[in-house]
């Protein structure tokens, strides 16, 4: 229950869903205070979750909000099987990586996210989403055929209504999990074969990649503090940014050291933008209404812009590439985890 939790929590009980569970292991401390407004200075002390609760409630009665004060590497698979959609914020990749795998087993859409003070994302994995888009018929046939590598329209009715022709497009969305998405894809090819449109690419996206990565190796969710942490950031970074086929020059050292100042804090306009964003996506896609995120959110605060990636790693997407690599990646991670998750 950070600040970008908060605002999202908070879109979703005004939107008057059935019920949430939020689930939250952590005491309220000062440093909680700045930016989440559910909270007060009496909450110190308490469990975030169960002190978030109450005003939560407040904003709508008819919502039935539950808490959850244990930790979410501690649950096991089933967790999510009861849920139409699970949300993760606050974690680092590999408990990322092991929810993802979970909510996959079961089914269920599932959202990563977080804020690092001006910088932040949000990642959606809907497996294989379905929705209709309502527009007024034009002069051209819909043809049932596939929009990119990702879209594709898969069924066409029509109405009339106030004395138009509207169409009802269905369309069908594929996704790729976060373990596969938030390193190895690469952008799309329209950004690979257009220097300008690389050099438009926020080098926000490779800072993002390189924090997942040392916060795995550093077995820690902060960022670097030390010498040796600032010379292992730079390096992954510089990797990251190179392996993304990025312009050497768009990854200056000021964008690295301004990122590095903003990974532990939380600022509240940078968390209503990108939770405002999350929750309404969420809404969209449990009424099966309007085309979902597809599948990266760079917040990059300093330029005010929030930009789509679709990022996918080669192969089949969907379902259909769950079997042979997510199980594998389970597999592995609860070994190397084994009190995560266990699938």
């Amino acid at each position: 229950m950070s600040s970008l939790s908060a605002e999202i929590a908070k879109n979703l009980v005004l939107a008057g869903i059935h019920s949430l569970t939020i689930l939250d292991h952590a005491i309220v401390t000062e440093a909680d205070l700045g930016a989440q407004f559910f909270l007060t200075t009496d909450d110190i002390g308490k469990n975030r979750a169960a002190a978030s609760a109450p005003n939560i409630r407040k904003l709508n009665p008819r919502v039935n909000v539950i808490v959850d004060e244990s930790d979410i590497q501690t649950k096991k698979a089933p967790l999510v099987k009861d849920f139409d959609l699970v949300i993760a914020t606050g974690l680092t990749a590999g408990p990322l990586a092991m929810l993802n795998t979970a909510a996959r087993l079961h089914g269920k859409p599932f959202y990563a996210a977080n804020v690092h003070g001006f910088y932040g994302f949000i990642f959606s994995d809907l497996i294989q989403h379905e929705y209709i888009v309502e527009r007024e018929k034009g002069n051209m046939p819909t043809v049932l055929q596939a929009e990119s590598r990702t879209r594709s329209i898969i069924e066409v009715k029509e109405k009339r209504e106030n004395g138009k022709n509207i169409e009802l497009v269905k369309k069908r969305e594929l996704y790729s999990t976060w373990m596969l998405a938030s390193d190895g894809a690469s952008l799309p090819d329209e950004f690979l074969k257009s220097r300008r449109r690389l050099k438009n690419v926020t080098p926000i996206l490779s800072c993002l990649r390189a924090l997942w990565e040392y916060q795995s190796k550093r077995q820690t969710d902060a960022g670097p503090e030390t010498i040796d942490d600032l010379k292992l950031f730079t390096t992954l970074a510089t990797q990251k940014h190179k392996a993304l086929g990025l312009p050497d020059e768009t990854l200056k050292s000021d964008v690295l050291r301004k990122f590095i100042q903003n990974v532990n804090s939380q600022i509240a306009p940078v968390s209503a933008m990108l939770g405002g964003q999350l929750a309404q996506d969420v809404i969209n896609v449990l009424g099966g209404r309007q085309q979902p995120i597809q599948n990266f959110v760079i917040m990059d605060g300093e330029q005010m812009e929030a930009p789509v990636y679709a990022m996918h790693p080669p192969g089949d997407l969907g379902q259909d590439m769950f079997p042979e690599t997510d199980k594998a990646i389970a597999r592995r991670l609860s070994q190397q985890m084994p009190e995560a998750i266990s699938i």
